[in-house]
């Protein structure tokens, strides 16, 4: 039987980045091939060039056994290929419906939009997508949208299908409903091209497995096959362990944090609560349910409409960013391109935010270069940020790299609390496991560590505490141990037990 999808000798560059090296892959009709590899090694690089939105220097693309000419994701979808984006493409004000026919060619002049209706209700019903074309996109839970992209993408009549990184925003419930959408697609005839870092989704519903690394296939395998800690292995190319990380005894001290009745959104009830020495408490939750404001609030990014924070028993709620930072608190942005880094400076000049008034970087005034310099090599070393020298421009590097770059800055000036929005967000496996470390000692040194993290294995592996939010609000909070995977994710979705809504 013919492949459904064939790369032959695929190679794509950046200047003199070399993204995809002699690529050949063939990906089976019917199955779920997933592709496995850390950060910047030329996963969304190469899944770029088969939906059209990049052109390869070299190499082929067959379907169906004929080569094919794909030069736009106009020409991708003729050859039935479709892709499911992370980031949704939807218009929040319009309806379910008009997102799905919106641009559709066989709309035509005119909309015959009861043929639709009847097309897309078919398509709903036999997947159990539990949508309503009349509902507007801006009611929707993230799970359901992203359902919407599912049906656009089926719409426009794909066969093979590419989703990217599908889960990064979905509760667990969310996620397993998925995972049995992409099986029943499998079930149907459709191909399946998988992305993703979890290794537990990708041995769930996976096929066939393929691992790049630095831009090669290193491994390809039938899950039958392979391990878990196989794949590690060969994303990273060295011995990486999972969880069972070595902590000292939970003995927390004093309040190093306290948040008294701050609120994060318009008319929703304000919250409350501390972080004590020695601890870290996690902050669960979906994406966009207060967890950026509750870290720019903390770290000054925001400025408060009401209530008090307090750090190392002093009100902060008027210091500023540089004061709050000047006092012992670290920063981790969730948005490292907005908060975190300048993309367009050398690696060099963004070691210096945040610490051009420290002792040793500022002399009257003046930055002291030579130990900048110092330090950023040390800093670079130590957290292996990879780069060809530190003048060179942060925006060429991976997104891994900058937040790896990030965490070596805020976590080697000795803080006491430290304020981590999504830290391991695009990281490798190995990378991971060197910030879930770094974490812990923080802790262990009896510092106090607030994770707001969209990964419940980072929350329930890491926290002491944990404190879920929704919608502004704070659903529950307690010992990390009280907590179940199950209970998370229905209070991460708004329902303290099944069935039962805020």
């Amino acid at each position: 039987m013919k492949a459904a999808l064939q790369l032959s000798h695929i190679t794509k560059r950046f200047g003199n980045v070399t993204a995809n090296d002699d690529i050949n892959l063939s990906i089976e009709k019917g199955e779920v091939h997933c592709i496995l590899g850390e950060n910047g090694c030329g996963k969304t690089t190469l899944m770029n060039v088969i939906s059209g939105l990049y052109r390869p220097e070299t190499g082929e693309v067959f379907v169906n056994g004929e080569k094919a000419q794909i030069d736009s994701p106009r020409d991708a979808m003729k050859y039935k290929i479709g892709m499911v984006h992370q980031h949704f493409m939807l218009f929040n004000q319009n309806t379910v419906l008009e997102n799905i026919i919106v641009g559709e060619e066989r709309c035509g002049a005119v909309l015959k939009t009861e043929e639709q209706r009847k097309e897309l209700q078919q398509m709903i019903d036999k997947y159990q997508f539990h949508v309503n074309l009349d509902d507007k996109i801006r009611d929707l839970s993230v799970g359901t949208k992203q359902r919407v992209e599912i049906l656009k993408v089926l719409y426009r009549g794909a066969d093979i299908i590419i989703f990217d990184e599908p889960t990064a925003v979905l509760t667990p419930q969310e996620a397993e409903h998925l995972m049995e959408i992409i099986l029943e697609l499998k079930e149907s005839g459709k191909t399946i091209l998988f992305i993703s870092h979890k290794l537990n989704e990708t041995l769930k519903i996976g096929d066939a497995i393929t691992v790049l690394r630095k831009g090669r296939i290193v491994y390809e395998s039938k899950k039958q096959n392979t391990t878990a800690e196989k794949l590690a292995f060969e994303m990273v190319g060295k011995e990486t362990k999972f969880g069972g990380f070595t902590r000292n005894e939970y003995c927390p001290g004093d309040p190093v944090l306290k948040v008294t009745e701050v609120g994060l959104k318009a008319e929703k009830k304000p919250v409350s609560f501390q972080v004590r020495a020695g601890e870290i408490l996690g902050v669960a939750g979906v994406d966009g349910n207060g967890q950026q404001e509750l870290e720019q609030l903390i770290v000054g990014i925001l400025k408060q409409k009401e209530g008090r924070i307090e750090f190392l028993g002093r009100d902060i709620s008027q210091s500023s960013i540089i004061e709050r930072k000047m006092a012992g608190m670290a920063y981790i942005p969730s948005d490292r391109l907005e908060y975190g880094v300048m993309e367009g400076e050398s690696l060099l000049f963004n070691y210096l935010l945040g610490n051009h008034a420290r002792k040793g970087f500022n002399m009257h005034g003046l930055i002291q270069h030579k130990n900048l310099k110092l330090y950023a090599e040390k800093s670079v070393s130590e957290y292996d940020v990879r780069t060809v020298e530190i003048q060179e421009k942060i925006g060429n590097l991976s997104g891994g790299n900058q937040q790896k770059m990030v965490l070596s800055r805020e976590l080697s000036q000795k803080p006491k609390l430290i304020i981590a929005g999504q830290p391991t967000r695009g990281l490798d496996i190995g990378a991971i496991e060197f910030v879930h470390t770094m974490l812990l000692k923080e802790r262990d040194k009896g510092n106090a560590v607030v994770l707001i993290s969209a990964e419940l294995n980072e929350i329930t592996e890491l926290s002491d505490r944990i404190l879920v939010l929704y919608d502004g609000e704070i659903m529950a909070e307690d010992a990390a141990d009280t907590f179940t995977r199950e209970s998370l994710g229905l209070l991460m979705a708004g329902k303290r037990k099944e069935g039962e809504e805020q």
